[in-house]
């Protein structure tokens, strides 16, 4: 832990997410994926996006470089992931609703067999 910083851990935690969503996005492209699958899709994208407009809006907030703590930095990601995760569950916003929606429809659209 003492080697690594809030930022960098921050950069690798985006960075598995990245590769996550990659990993999800290319396996559906393969086969049908289910209303499950797509769905988790979906949520995972919009927990991510909440999480991005998060940080964005706290890196507005003007702060002492006595509030600077590497521990408070990495448990703040923590809990922005955590605020992010449910709020994606309980489908607060909707954009995971929408999404699926939207790749619901597209799907229904392209015959498989013509792929």
């Amino acid at each position: 832990m003492s080697n690594i910083n809030g930022s960098e851990y921050a950069s690798v935690i985006n960075q598995s997410k990245t590769n996550g969503l990659t990993n999800n996005l290319k396996s559906m492209d393969n086969s049908v994926a289910t209303d499950d699958e797509m769905m988790d899709a979906c949520k995972e994208f919009e927990a991510y996006m909440i999480e991005q407009v998060y940080k964005q809006m706290e890196k507005t907030i003007m702060k002492s470089d006595d509030e600077e703590d590497q521990y408070e930095e990495y448990f703040g990601d923590m809990r922005i992931q955590e605020f992010a995760k449910s709020a994606s569950e309980q489908g607060t916003f909707g954009l995971a609703q929408q999404l699926y929606e939207a790749m619901k429809t597209q799907s229904q659209a392209i015959d498989p067999s013509t792929l």
